[in-house]
């Protein structure tokens, strides 16, 4: 679906986006620009977000915390939960003890399974007005000045719903998504946190770990003074928000380190390879990765046209 596309679906009445960043930012303003809400509330600590927030025209009205709107709250609004994944479990703390259970409650974390441990620990079950989601998409930016209209057009939203998770809020958390322009598919949990964990947090891992390595070079000056183009867009994302990248890391430890054992076993036969001067196999390894690569790239340019 691309932005010009967008259905025209049921209104939110209120939008409550909990984290004024890019990601819980970047859905208040596309879904105002899409018409697709009557009204955002801002909630964050600090209160120059809040009143960036509102000079910007992301939110209507902000506040320092959802125990202030949400007497006002009912059925047919949202609240997103858009803050660092092991922030979360002290957001639902707050959530549960005020609001309603008609209001449709979702996140944008990259991690589900910390998040849905985090929602038996405080609900003791999983509430069926909750709806686990993320947006896959993003930038190396951060904070209340990054978030933009469009981040999520054309991006896939993942939604990880329970067998408690309510049709009628999954539906509602659904269309909000759609609205905005982008596609919505469904994985359990563990599939999505094994999923993002090689494709998403690995490469984050190889980034950070690859600036940082040559950082510490007496030479780091000239590496990065003559780095090529390819460097600058590998290394891109190391760039990233550290906080909420350290948090997703620990909130997805297992898939991780998984991820990361893996890539190392592949990393340790290349290097081999390498050694051997084993021009066939190199070329075999490259081709591998080339075709495999292409093949990602048509796949992707599919779906946007």
């Amino acid at each position: 679906m691309s932005a010009d596309d967008v259905v025209a679906l049921q209104p939110i009445n209120t939008l409550v986006v909990i984290g004024l960043g890019l990601i819980g930012g970047s859905l208040a303003l596309s879904l105002k620009s899409a018409g697709a809400c009557k009204r955002v509330v801002g909630i964050a600590p600090d209160p120059l977000v809040r009143q960036r927030a509102i000079e910007r025209g992301m939110v209507d009205e902000s506040y320092a915390s959802i125990g202030d709107v949400a007497a006002q709250l009912g059925e047919g609004d949202v609240v997103f939960i858009a803050v660092p994944t092991l922030a979360i479990r002290e957001v639902l703390e707050s959530v549960k003890g005020c609001v309603p259970a008609t209001v449709t409650v979702t996140d944008g974390a990259s991690v589900k399974g910390s998040v849905l441990e985090d929602v038996k620990a405080v609900y003791g079950k999983v509430p069926e007005q909750l709806v686990l989601g993320h947006p896959i998409a993003g930038s190396e930016q951060s904070g209340v000045e990054a978030a933009r209209v469009g981040l999520y057009a054309n991006h896939r939203i993942i939604l990880t719903p329970t067998e408690e998770t309510s049709d009628q809020h999954k539906d509602r958390v659904a269309d909000m998504w759609r609205a905005v322009g982008a596609e919505v598919l469904e994985l359990d949990v563990e599939n999505h946190d094994a999923i993002l964990g090689a494709t998403s947090h690995l490469p984050h891992v190889i980034a950070f770990s690859l600036v940082d390595t040559l950082a510490h070079d007496s030479h780091n000056e000239d590496i990065f003074r003559y780095a090529a183009g390819g460097f600058r867009d590998f290394t891109r994302i190391a760039s990233s928000d550290v906080v909420m990248w350290r948090d997703i890391m620990l909130a997805n430890r297992d898939a991780v380190l998984e991820a990361i054992d893996l890539f190392s076993s592949n990393l340790a036969v290349l290097r081999k390879t390498i050694a051997e001067s084993d021009s066939d196999e190199l070329t075999e390894i490259f081709s591998r990765a080339k075709q495999a690569r292409d093949q990602f790239t048509h796949v992707m340019d599919k779906q946007k046209s």
